[in-house]
C-alpha cells in the first residue's frame, strides 16, 4: 500500500504512510478562517483526511450580507493522503509552517477563491487533548494554531469581494476524534463538552486562548498565549475566565480572560455576526466529518443567518466574530478575531444543568 507520502522521510511506524495505527477514528485536518478589515466578509475552510475510512472531505464557507454560502465535497481517499484536492476545493502547502494556499474552483454556488495564507508567527502547539467518556476514548489529538494575513482573490456569483488587509487563523490537528458514521452503541456515560477557542490578531501581536472544561468548571485543557511578532512568546498555563451570557442562552455576550494573576487581561466582545460551524460539517447530519458519500459527491447550500434558530442543537457550534482588548499593565491594544463556542451539557460556573439549557 505505497503512496506519494512514502517517498518522504515522514514515517512514524514500520508501516506505510497509508496506515495510521489501528483506530478507525484517526483523522488529519486543516482549518482556516479569514475576515476583512471591516468585518463585512468572513470565510472559513476545512479539509479532513480519514485514512481508515478511505474518505477525504472538504468545505469552503463564505459569510457575506447575512448569508452563509457552503460549498461541500467528499471523495474516496484511495489511501493517497498527499493529494489535497476534493472536487472544487484544494489546499496547498506552499512553505511548511509559513505559507499555504486555498483554492475553490467552479461549483453550483458561484463561490470561487484563490487565496494565500501567510503566517505572522510560528505555530502554537496546544497541549495534547486526551479525553474519555466513561471508559471509552473520545478524543486524543494534537493541534497547532497560527494567525496570519490573507492575500488573493475571492468571488461570489461573478462579483469580486475585497479581501485586502484580511487577517485570520489556521490550525492543523491530527489524532483521534469521532468521525464517520456514529457508533451504534452509545457511550456508557452522559456526554458533556464545554469548548471556547479564541484566536485574535492585533497590530504587532497575536493573542490566543482556549479552554475545555468539565461539568464542574474544572479545565482539563486550557492555555493562553501572547505572541509579540518577531520579539517574544509568553504562554500562560492557568488563565481565569469571567463569562457573561445573553440571558436565556448559551451565547456569550462578553468574556474576560485574566491570563495570569497580576498579568495581562483579554476582554472579548462578539460583534453579533455568527458563523455556523455546521457549514464545515461540524454536527451536520449529512455532511459530518468522514461520512461516506461514495466515489465523489459535492453540494451547495445557504444559511440565512437572519432566519435561523440559533439555539437549535445542530447550530449550537459557532464562531462569533469579535473584537478584543488586551490590557497589559498601563498599555491597551485592540484586535479582531473569533470566539468559538461549543457548549453542551452541564457547566456549574455558567449555571447549566441540562444539555442545552440557557443562562439565567
Amino acid at each position: 500500500m505505497l503512496t506519494w507520502g512514502d517517498d518522504y522521510p515522514i514515517h512514524q511506524t514500520p508501516e506505510p504512510i497509508a496506515f495510521s495505527g489501528s483506530d478507525r477514528n484517526f483523522y488529519d485536518r486543516y482549518f482556516f478562517n479569514g475576515y476583512s478589515a471591516d468585518g463585512s466578509v468572513f470565510f472559513a475552510a476545512a479539509l479532513g483526511v480519514y485514512p481508515h475510512l478511505d474518505v477525504i472531505d472538504a468545505a469552503f464557507c463564505l459569510l457575506v450580507d447575512g448569508k452563509q454560502h457552503n460549498v461541500r465535497a467528499s471523495r474516496r481517499l484511495n489511501s493517497e493522503r498527499m493529494d489535497l484536492r476534493v472536487g472544487p476545493i484544494e489546499v496547498r502547502v506552499i512553505e511548511p509552517l509559513q505559507k499555504l494556499g486555498l483554492r475553490v474552483g467552479d461549483n453550483d454556488g458561484g463561490v470561487r477563491a484563490d487565496l494565500v495564507f501567510d503566517a505572522r508567527h510560528q505555530p502554537i502547539e496546544e497541549p495534547r487533548f486526551t479525553r474519555r467518556v466513561g471508559p471509552r476514548m473520545f478524543m486524543d489529538y494534537t493541534r497547532m494554531t497560527q494567525n496570519g494575513a490573507w492575500s488573493g482573490e475571492l468571488w461570489l456569483k461573478g462579483q469580486k469581494l475585497d479581501v485586502g488587509g484580511a487577517l485570520g487563523t489556521r490550525d492543523r490537528s491530527w489524532g483521534i476524534r469521532p468521525v464517520g458514521a456514529a457508533d451504534s452503541q452509545p457511550a456508557p456515560a452522559p456526554f458533556q463538552f464545554f469548548w471556547l477557542w479564541a484566536p485574535f490578531n492585533f497590530g504587532d501581536r497575536a493573542v490566543f486562548f482556549h479552554t475545555n472544561d468539565d461539568e464542574t468548571g474544572r479545565a482539563w485543557n486550557r492555555r493562553g498565549v501572547v505572541y509579540v511578532i518577531g520579539a517574544s512568546r509568553t504562554e500562560f498555563e492557568a488563565p481565569q475566565t469571567e463569562l457573561i451570557y445573553r440571558p436565556g442562552s448559551r451565547r456569550l455576550q462578553k468574556t474576560r480572560v485574566r491570563l495570569a494573576e497580576n498579568g495581562p487581561e483579554l476582554s472579548i466582545e462578539p460583534t453579533g455576526a455568527h458563523f455556523y460551524m455546521s457549514g464545515l460539517g461540524y454536527t451536520h447530519p449529512t455532511w459530518g466529518h468522514g461520512r461516506d458519500h461514495g466515489e465523489f459527491e459535492t453540494a451547495y447550500d445557504v444559511i440565512d443567518t437572519s432566519d435561523i434558530d440559533d439555539s437549535a442543537p445542530g447550530q449550537i457550534h459557532i464562531q462569533a466574530l469579535a473584537r478584543a482588548t488586551l490590557t497589559d499593565g498601563a498599555k491597551s491594544y485592540s484586535g479582531a478575531g473569533v470566539l468559538e463556542q461549543f457548549l453542551i451539557g452541564p457547566h456549574a460556573p455558567s449555571g447549566f444543568t441540562g444539555m442545552l439549557d440557557g443562562a439565567s
